[in-house]
């Protein structure tokens, strides 16, 4: 089977056929460069091929309608699923990907708007510049000249994260690193003992469980940590996706999280003293970020009581439980609460009463209650905040209902032990000393909080910084 090769003369493609050699007289090194970050589990080889012909074809049928925008969506989940890489799947469908993306760059001649964005797509997804340019048959000369009319910085960005690769591969290969060894020294560095849950049956890494389903932004999750602690903001043409922490399990879970996504890049700060903290002078923050393409965020950046009272009706029960499972994820707390008489258990999503994110309360609760007959009430938190309050019955039948979409690790542990006891599997006193375990003081010194960059180093010394302060 011929494949399309370039005469590198005005950036126009002709099918010359392969070369007698064999090889391309460009260097096949940027299919080697080029690669997912997804470091959970790959799909074998015949898989992944498999799904990438299918891609291909409904990329063909959606330029054939002359459909830009779909061929861009599937040229992006094209590069996401590697088919654009010759070594995972072949020279025949990596050629192919080159000319989807060749292809919609001749028809879009003289919109330098669409343009530049396919080319801040291809960086954000860290497309290699030879990769680019053998696509798209230019020199270096001529894409750097598009790069600078697009405003775009793609210097240096692509070996980064290559090294990351590298440095990720050794620690899995040689010194047995992976993500359930991460999340062990997450729970050791913050003295949970993690034998002592698996022993009653309640696997404290099961967080990690169904992530990789997020590599798909598409999720309803996605929106509900939009309207907690997920910041996304336009940036250079494209979409800026940031999570800020200095605790210790947020530390891990951000990176993790984002990571689904594409290898985020950190900046390390000082924050001042906070009220709740006033122990601490200074506090590390650590914020990650993903730089994405204006179109790879599927929802709205800005959300009106209106519009999302729209979006949450027309989701079905699973979508919903995924989006307030986000939402938990980012401004929810799971707590037990018990004294000599009694117990109680809580479930609340907080919003700062005086913000545009007030509203969501009031939303949450009607629809929650309507679709699932579970009654909450809004009560002030604090002087600058409201709370969303889910109790006891109530609590534990919101969990039940979005437990497995729970993915922060100490909210999820919390919810696993709760249903745990709850449902008979547990005796109290056992149920108590492990909630114990999870536990920490507000307004004085405590592992698990402010110690964000010390969890890090232990737990996922794959991790990059990148730059300086921001």
């Amino acid at each position: 089977m011929h494949r399309s090769r370039c005469i590198a003369v005005g950036g126009f493609k002709i099918n010359n056929g392969s070369p007698k050699n064999g090889k391309d007289p460009m260097s096949n090194e940027e299919d080697k460069k080029s690669s997912n970050e997804a470091s959970l589990p790959q799909p074998t080889r015949a898989g992944r091929i498999e799904t990438c012909t299918e891609l291909i074809s409904k990329a063909m049928r959606c330029l054939e309608n002359n459909d830009k925008q779909c061929v861009t969506r599937l040229i992006e989940e094209l590069i996401k699923a590697n088919c654009h890489n010759g070594n995972a799947v072949g020279r025949e469908i990596a050629d192919k990907v080159k000319d989807l993306v060749h292809e919609m760059w001749l028809r879009d001649r003289g919109n330098d708007e669409y343009r530049c964005g396919l080319l801040r797509m291809l960086r954000d997804l860290n497309v290699s510049k030879r990769w680019v340019k053998k696509a798209l048959c230019m020199v270096t000369k001529m894409l750097n000249k598009w790069l600078r009319r697009c405003v775009i910085d793609w210097e240096s960005k692509t070996t980064r994260y290559s090294v990351v690769k590298e440095i990720k591969d050794l620690l899995r290969d040689k010194l047995g690193w992976n993500e359930i060894k991460m999340c062990e020294e997450m729970w050791k560095f913050i003295d949970v003992d993690v034998n002592a849950f698996r022993r009653r049956g309640i696997e404290p890494c099961i967080w990690l469980n169904g992530l990789e389903l997020l590599s798909d932004l598409r999720r309803p999750y996605w929106l509900g940590l939009r309207a907690s602690d997920l910041v996304v903001r336009r940036h250079r043409g494209g979409v800026e996706s940031a999570l800020n922490t200095t605790n210790s399990v947020d530390a891990i879970f951000f990176l993790t999280l984002l990571g689904t996504i594409k290898t985020p890049s950190l900046a390390i700060n000082w924050k001042g003293e906070a009220p709740a903290t006033k122990y601490a002078f200074e506090s590390i923050v650590l914020s990650y970020y993903v730089y994405l393409s204006a179109n790879a965020w599927p929802w709205p950046i800005e959300l009106s009581a209106s519009e999302l009272e729209r979006v949450l009706d027309g989701f079905g029960d699973g979508e919903l439980t995924e989006f307030i499972a986000g939402l938990l994820d980012g401004d929810g707390a799971v707590v037990y609460y018990y004294n000599d008489e009694s117990e109680f258990v809580f479930v609340w999503i907080a919003a700062c009463r005086d913000c545009p994110k007030r509203f969501i309360l009031d939303v949450l609760k009607r629809v929650i209650a309507e679709r699932f007959g579970i009654i909450s009430n809004i009560y002030f938190k604090t002087t600058s905040a409201d709370a969303l309050m889910f109790y006891n019955r109530n609590a534990i039948s919101l969990l039940r209902h979005i437990i497995k979409y729970i993915h922060h690790p100490l909210k999820r542990l919390r919810a696993e032990l709760i249903l745990a006891y709850y449902d008979g599997r547990i005796s109290r006193k056992e149920f108590k000393r492990l909630y114990d375990m999870t536990k920490y003081e507000q307004g004085a010194p405590d592992i698990k909080r402010n110690h964000g960059l010390e969890a890090l180093a232990r737990a996922a010394p794959q991790t990059h910084t990148h730059g300086g302060q921001r």
